[in-house]
């Protein structure tokens, strides 16, 4: 979820080059051409069934392709701070689903820390102030008038489709290894984004692109197709969905400390006390529990 946010930061200055549609194509072009080795079944995966095979589909579908199509078009029409707010229901969202879809039981710790990773990532959206970022000529003007409540609605939407993502992948762990989860979903977002990439591809000049932005459109796609999945399904064969989406937290935690190490950002102390929370919450969530005859132990002793 670190590296997530740093990506995130820095293609602040690709999606000024490359339209968003066409940046994301290239994304998951490089990132396929980076993990074809890991498309082949390994000897030891069993065959997939017809639920597994729709669960790929939906991880992608919905964590890849849905997920980025309600973010752009909802905080077009919507402020920063509705969405940072928003947003910050993740968390809680993925606790929620799997209890319903995977039968984890929630631990009071794991409650106090999404309540602490919310608090923070509002308090760091109320921060930043309420400006929405501009249109690039594909969208709406930001923050039209009359159309809040729609682009709050596909912020939320937003909301789900990366809940649903944690949650599928978890199932997906038992059954495949990490990396051929990460290759095949990506394939998947290759193929949905292709025809508006396509097209978007078609009027662009490639040849005007500076070899600096061409350097960093190798690490956005490197990081976010093929290192930060790896490490989040690899995450999630050993650690219950709803203990990692406490970690969605470092998402906007890490994209503001880029901000301000790489972009010139300002930091201030609304945003320290955010960082606080976020990060006390972390800590509340992976501490280890004190044993339950510890207590016991010290009165008798």
């Amino acid at each position: 979820m670190s590296l997530v946010g740093s990506y995130v930061a820095l293609s602040k200055p690709l999606a000024m080059v490359f339209p968003v549609v066409l940046l994301a194509w290239l994304r998951f072009g490089i990132g396929g051409l980076a993990m074809l080795r890991w498309l082949r079944k390994p000897k030891s995966e069993p065959a997939l069934s017809a639920q597994t095979r729709g669960l790929i589909f939906l991880e992608s579908f919905l964590g890849n392709f849905l997920f980025t199509l309600c973010m752009i078009f909802g905080v077009s029409m919507t402020t920063a701070v509705s969405a940072g707010v928003i947003m910050s229901a993740i968390p809680a969202m993925v606790a929620l689903m799997s209890r319903a879809f995977l039968k984890e039981s929630i631990s009071p710790r794991v409650w106090g820390a999404i309540l602490c990773g919310a608090a923070g990532i509002a308090l760091l959206s109320l921060a930043k102030g309420g400006a929405a970022p501009a249109a690039d000529g594909l969208l709406p003007a930001a923050g039209a008038p009359g159309r809040a409540w729609l682009g709050d609605a596909l912020i939320f939407g937003a909301v789900l489709c990366e809940a649903s993502y944690a949650v599928i992948g978890k199932k997906l762990t038992a059954v495949m290894s990490p990396k051929r989860i990460s290759a095949v979903i990506n394939l998947w977002g290759f193929a949905l984004m292709f025809p508006f990439g396509a097209y978007a591809a078609l009027d662009f000049d490639f040849a005007g692109v500076a070899a600096e932005m061409w350097l960093l459109l190798l690490f956005y796609a490197l990081a976010a197709s093929v290192w930060t999945v790896w490490l989040w399904m690899t995450g999630l064969k050993s650690v219950p969905a709803s203990r990692a989406g406490v970690f969605t937290v470092m998402l906007p935690v890490s994209a503001a400390v880029v901000g301000v190490l790489a972009l010139g950002e300002t930091l201030g102390g609304m945003q320290l006390v955010a960082f606080a929370l976020a990060l006390a919450g972390l800590l509340l969530a992976t501490l280890p529990a004190r044993p339950a005859g510890a207590g016991i132990a010290v009165a008798q002793e």
